[in-house]
């Protein structure tokens, strides 16, 4: 199993059926994990484990959903990790001194299916409109007690919806992920163009939220990104940075034969997926 499956696998276990019953500090202590909260310096939280038994210790950080992911993140390493050293949590994902960047990103997976698990969370997604919107996504993080950063990506990975989520600066992009059966060869710029109103964002001349069409060239480098036109959402993400979301409403973008055949499956009109008959 995956650490994403271990992860759902164990929300199950428990008959979860709403994500008030996410109860992350309850599934610890189950687990032999025991949370405390104190001020750490340059680490969001810790994992100190004996046999069975387990202290996480959390920085306070009046962020709700920062605090449960790193909860569940120190319980990913918990279940998969036990015996095996590793570093703290830091602030910054990007730069986390783990020795072993495996062991961070499985137990990031495993606090995202912990905390958005596909049978609740992808429901949740669904009941918005057709094109998904920061507003529905950021009432979906509230219910799930999530960032709105990890709602998105974890929107993106349930993978039924046409988009790709990304982080900028006015330095280049900081991170991004795609649903998996968007096609691979659309390729973002590594900067802003400053026809995107993301760029308005980093460079302050917009502070609040904006939407609307755009020419995929905008935001792909492929040469026949000029054939289509993406919907652009953006808003402030962290300090200096935007967080965009793009949906690609043109079908034909997913018409490439090679990944066609590769995936077996396309998007419908409305955004949903469509098995390819063979």
């Amino acid at each position: 199993m995956t650490p994403g499956e271990r992860a759902e696998a164990l929300v199950f276990d428990f008959g979860i059926s709403s994500p008030s019953e996410l109860d992350v500090e309850a599934i610890a202590y189950d687990a032999g994990m025991e949370v405390r909260y104190e001020e750490l310096d340059g680490c969001e939280a810790t994992l100190v484990g004996v046999r069975n038994q387990a202290i996480a210790t959390i920085r306070p950080s009046g962020n709700r959903g920062r605090e449960r992911f790193s909860i569940g993140h120190e319980l990913g390493h918990w279940n998969l990790h036990r015996g095996k050293a590793f570093r703290c949590r830091v602030d910054d994902l990007s730069e986390n001194l783990a020795s072993d960047t495996r062991l961070e990103k499985e137990a990031d997976s495993y606090a995202a299916h912990l905390l958005m698990p596909r049978s609740l969370f992808d429901p949740a997604i669904r009941s918005g409109a057709k094109v998904p919107t920061f507003k529905h996504i950021e009432e979906v993080a509230q219910a799930f007690e999530v960032s709105m950063a990890a709602a998105v990506i974890r929107m993106a990975e349930v993978d039924s919806l046409p988009v790709i989520v990304a982080s900028y600066s006015a330095k280049g992009i900081r991170w991004r992920a795609a649903a998996p059966h968007v096609p691979r060869r659309w390729r973002l710029h590594q900067t802003l163009d400053d026809d995107s109103f993301a760029y308005d964002f980093v460079n302050g001349s917009k502070d609040q939220r904006c939407s609307g069409k755009q020419p995929a060239e905008v935001w792909f480098s492929n040469d026949e990104a000029d054939k289509y036109e993406v919907l652009e959402q953006c808003m402030p993400g962290r300090p200096g940075e935007v967080l965009v979301l793009l949906y690609l409403k043109d079908t034909e973008m997913f018409e490439a034969p090679f990944e066609s055949s590769a995936f077996g499956r396309s998007y419908g009109a409305k955004g949903g997926y469509v098995g390819r008959a063979r």
